[in-house]
């Protein structure tokens, strides 16, 4: 951020802006894995506003950091609070958010230099867009994909079907498991494969 303009010299503060898309709490548009996919100014308003999921593995998570969403929780959620609705965001809640303010324990780098963080398995996150229908799905971490993945078989999984993706989500832990309604202050930028967003959760 460099000032651009002082309130001593024409009476307004202005800034110009530079930052990498996907930095922060930020959207993933399917242009970020999909050659040709839609972009963050093609995104239909009408999915940025759906009723909110949060899937909680926070438990299995603090014992594992390569713990992944699986199609058993989505399908335990469903037993306990009914079917996940048409046009649903459904966020994985790892715990994860915890660890934000602290940048080494957040990328969770091991002695090799590999990363270990939470994220949804593949044929999760297949069964999240084919058999629920979402506009969306998000993350407490980096990536949709957890850590240690090479393949990025959520993202395609997710992208590849025209969905949306955001990643490095906050405050999931204080969101209810249903009933919220989700906003996503998604960016609009021609052309953009992502960027930073401020999602909030209405309950």
């Amino acid at each position: 951020m460099v000032p651009v303009a002082g309130h001593a010299l024409g009476g307004f503060g202005q800034n110009a802006l530079a930052f990498w898309e996907h930095s922060g709490t930020h959207l993933d548009a399917p242009a970020h894995r999909v050659p040709g996919g839609a972009t963050t100014d093609a995104l239909a308003v009408t999915d940025l506003v759906a009723p909110l999921v949060v899937i909680d593995i926070s438990a299995r998570a603090e014992r594992d950091a390569d713990a992944a969403l699986t199609i058993d929780d989505i399908e335990n959620w469903q037993s306990v609070h009914g079917r996940i609705p048409e046009q649903a965001f459904v966020a994985m809640y790892s715990g994860w958010e915890r660890l934000i303010h602290d940048a080494a324990a957040f990328l969770n780098l091991d002695a090799h230099g590999v990363p270990h963080a939470p994220g949804i398995a593949p044929d999760a996150a297949a069964y999240l867009v084919e058999r629920c229908g979402v506009v969306g799905v998000g993350v407490d971490t980096l990536s949709l994909d957890h850590a240690l993945s090479r393949d990025h078989g959520a993202h395609t999984a997710i992208l590849g079907a025209g969905r949306y993706g955001v990643e490095m989500l906050a405050n999931l832990g204080a969101a209810p498991a249903s009933g919220a309604t989700v906003v996503v202050g998604a960016p609009k930028h021609s052309g953009g494969t992502g960027g930073p967003c401020r999602v909030i959760a209405l309950t």
